[in-house]
């Protein structure tokens, strides 16, 4: 027993006392693969998360999905998904979690950090206070776990503050803004007026569960019984449970910080009075064996604090795609804003423009520009209201919290500050890091000259070459323009042949289309049409291009809609081949072409777009040349995902073992090989709440076999679905070969390697 006599002073709370290389608070996204990047660079971190689980919007406390630049394959944005710690997160929930349960994405984000042995991880914690040891310097924070009632002062040589609100660049009085910039002060013509508002609120989620008998609802006080009344009130798709109701949004006219309680009541009110409708209007008769399973607690916050960096991203850097020597990230979703008077205001939930294409996002915008040893990670980072429409979505925050933690990296090592690495070469070393960890950041490659295969002469068991596509699929009417992808060099397009079925007599018109950046995957210049006449019954026919291609890219080989003519399509899928159709997703655009009003900045646009497995069938069609897009040189090249080529090799579709060999003049000692494989990165792989049709990627091997001269198994895996394997020895492989044996997932897609490296 402890019996404790009064105190005549304030007691102080138990305090332990934490150092660290890197301390960062905020464990959403952007935290959490800021931390394990850091981590497995050799950093120490402490990462504080002031919820009982990390993700934050992500989380099974908001539900959220993740998504970034693929948006959900709504867009033109061609193998967009995010790469490095962020991928791996998605791919390993998609292999264990399909059907997008919240909960499994928690265990996976906790297992993640919880194996890392550079992390400590401080759940419940939550900071409140910090000391400078110089005017522009953190020294420390302290921060406060509820949970076992003890306060932690934690120093770090840097900080990171992913923690959405800002609450280290707050404390540590770095600049910040709140609210929309007026046009003119970045030239920004879709920033909002005053009637649309100066800030994106938040929401509110919430699940039902059908019970197999009959479940009546009565309302608290507080619901708002009568939801009709909402200017934007909407009839429910009781098949979505509740929890795509995004637009169920309030807060933009209010502070966002420091009435964040407040909005959560509002939105609280307005979801009971959701459910007391579909429940008790009689208008819902098949919610009758429905419950209420799950009401969100907090809410999904979008905005708040924007702090300012060296450089602020803003409207031109996303729709123009301009160039930054600093480029560390990327981003691809839309210019998102949202009415500040949210579900109580009668304006659409959301405004969304597009670009052509992804953006650059450069690391000037990933500091603070007065305390020098604070990294910005999340939606925080300095942009304009505009540009943050855009940069805010996870996927993309969880991007930049990787560059952040490999920027740290590159400064401890060099005892320099963010600002340092602007000087000299010290960008190329983090951007060569980044790519070389899996970080994807346009129009940039992998050169590094201590890889070993870049020496090597390097064999293989076979090349695809691409003539054709079986015709032995389905047949895709023709009610939506549809377009094949093809990987060109400069010169002319092979001729084509397809098969089209008609019951009538018709016209096929076909059209020879590219972008006018090879990078993007936006078809807007027509460079040739023809027209087919079309006999009834199946048919093949065959046409040709005149026109020649300037420069290594995609084009498209484009047919207009037509409803008496289908075409026939392939079940052979393969790597950086795609069939698009002129169709839009309802989640991010309203119609198959983008036409803004005049004057916004904003560029009008078709949407060309896949559909998704196991629909997205290739065009079938035979070529008259042969196209040699998928060569093992392609390995060394420095391009993990297609770009302007598949950057892939990929082995024949009969090749049921298909083998990469390497072989030196002399012996090498290679201590780590990485090997890039492909996991469709065309595929969103939303988080939650959507369920997929796989679990492991088509064109990704399922096992791997290392073997050395002699044929020595140096190492096996049976089991990969993952899009890096980064193999370490024990101890250094001395040989003058290396033989990699892979198997190939599936019977009708070849398998696809991006690249090999090699390291003594």
């Amino acid at each position: 027993m402890e019996k404790v006599e009064f105190s005549k002073n304030k007691r102080i709370l138990k305090t332990d006392y934490l150092t660290s290389d890197l301390v960062i608070a905020g464990g959403g996204l952007s935290g959490t693969c800021c931390a394990i990047t850091a981590a497995r660079q050799g950093l120490k971190v402490i990462l504080i998360q002031d919820r009982p689980v990390l993700g934050g919007n992500a989380s099974s406390e908001v539900r959220l999905w993740i998504l970034g630049a693929t948006s959900h394959m709504g867009n033109n944005n061609r193998w967009a998904r995010e790469g490095g710690v962020i991928d791996e997160i998605l791919v390993e929930n998609l292999y264990r979690n399909p059907e997008g349960n919240p909960l499994i994405l928690d265990t996976i984000l906790l297992e993640k950090v919880s194996i890392e042995p550079n992390i400590k991880l401080l759940l419940n914690t939550a900071v409140h206070d910090l000391q400078k040891n110089e005017v522009d310097q953190i020294e420390s924070v302290r921060a406060f776990c509820s949970q076992n009632s003890t306060e932690y002062q934690v120093a770090g040589k840097f900080f990171v503050d992913a923690t959405g609100d800002g609450i280290l660049g707050f404390l540590a009085g770095a600049a910040f803004r709140i609210g929309a910039e007026s046009k003119e002060e970045f030239d920004e013509g879709f920033a909002p007026d005053q009637s649309y508002g100066e800030l994106l609120g938040h929401s509110i989620y919430f699940y039902s569960k059908d019970t197999g008998k009959p479940v009546r609802f009565v309302p608290p006080s507080f619901a708002d019984i009568d939801i009709t009344k909402l200017p934007r009130f909407k009839t429910f798709n009781l098949k979505e449970f509740g929890c795509r109701l995004w637009w169920v949004e309030y807060g933009g006219k209010r502070d966002t910080i420091h009435e964040s309680e407040e909005i959560k009541w509002e939105l609280w009110k307005v979801i009971y009075g959701i459910w007391n409708h579909i429940k008790n209007s009689g208008e819902y008769p098949d919610s009758e064996n429905l419950t209420l399973e799950w009401v969100g607690t907090i809410p999904g916050k979008r905005e708040s604090r924007r702090f300012e960096g060296e450089y602020m991203l803003n409207q031109k850097d996303v729709v123009e795609q301009r160039p930054h020597f600093d480029a560390v990230s990327f981003g691809g979703w839309a210019l998102d804003l949202h009415p500040a008077e949210g579900v109580f205001g009668d304006q659409p939930g959301c405004t969304q423009w597009h670009s052509k294409g992804v953006y650059q996002i450069p690391f000037r915008t990933m500091y603070s520009k007065n305390i020098k040893n604070l990294f910005l990670g999340g939606r925080l980072i300095s942009a304009t209201h505009v540009a943050f429409g855009s940069s805010r979505v996870m996927a993309t925050c969880g991007h930049n919290g990787q560059a952040v933690a490999m920027a740290a990296v590159l400064c401890k090592e060099q005892d320099l500050l963010p600002r340092d690495l602007l000087v000299g070469n010290r960008i190329k070393e983090l951007q060569k890091r980044l790519i070389k960890s899996g970080q994807f950041i346009p129009n940039f490659h992998l050169e590094d000259d201590q890889d070993l295969v870049r020496s090597a002469q390097i064999t293989c068991s076979s090349e695809l070459e691409l003539f054709g596509l079986p015709f032995n699929g389905p047949w895709y009417p023709l009610d939506f323009s549809m377009a094949q992808m093809l990987p060109v060099e400069p010169g002319g397009v092979p001729a084509m042949k397809i098969q089209v079925k008609s019951s009538v007599k018709s016209k096929l018109n076909v059209e020879l289309r590219l972008s006018e950046k090879p990078e993007n995957y936006t078809p807007e210049v027509i460079l040739e049409r023809l027209q087919i006449e079309v006999e009834p019954g199946e048919n093949f026919y065959s046409f040709s291009f005149d026109q020649e291609i300037p420069t290594a890219q995609y084009v498209f080989v484009t047919f207009m809609a037509n409803s008496d003519v289908m075409l026939k399509c392939s079940n052979t899928r393969m790597t950086g081949l795609l069939t698009v159709f002129n169709k839009y997703n309802k989640s991010v655009a309203t119609s198959s072409r983008q036409d803004p009003p005049p004057g916004i900045g904003i560029d009008s646009f078709e949407f060309w777009v896949p559909e998704r497995r196991p629909q997205g069938h290739n065009l079938a069609f035979e070529l008259e040349g042969t196209l040699k897009p998928f060569s093992v040189e392609n390995i060394t090249n420095g391009f993990f995902r297609p770009t302007k080529q598949p950057n892939a090799w990929v082995s024949s579709l009969g090749d049921l073992c298909p083998s990469i060999m390497l072989e030196w003049s002399n012996k090498q000692k290679i201590s780590t090989i990485m090997l890039y494989l492909d996991t469709d990165f065309d595929h969103p792989m939303e988080s939650t709440l959507m369920g997929h049709p796989e679990n492991e990627i088509p064109f990704c091997t399922k096992s791997i076999l290392i073997k050395n001269e002699s044929g020595k198994i140096l190492y096996h895996i049976k089991e990969n679905h993952q899009t890096i394997q980064s193999i370490r020895f024990p101890e250094p492989v001395i040989s003058r070969k290396l033989k990699i044996e892979f198997e190939k997932r599936v019977e009708n897609a070849p398998l696809g390697v991006f690249g090999i490296a090699c390291y003594s």
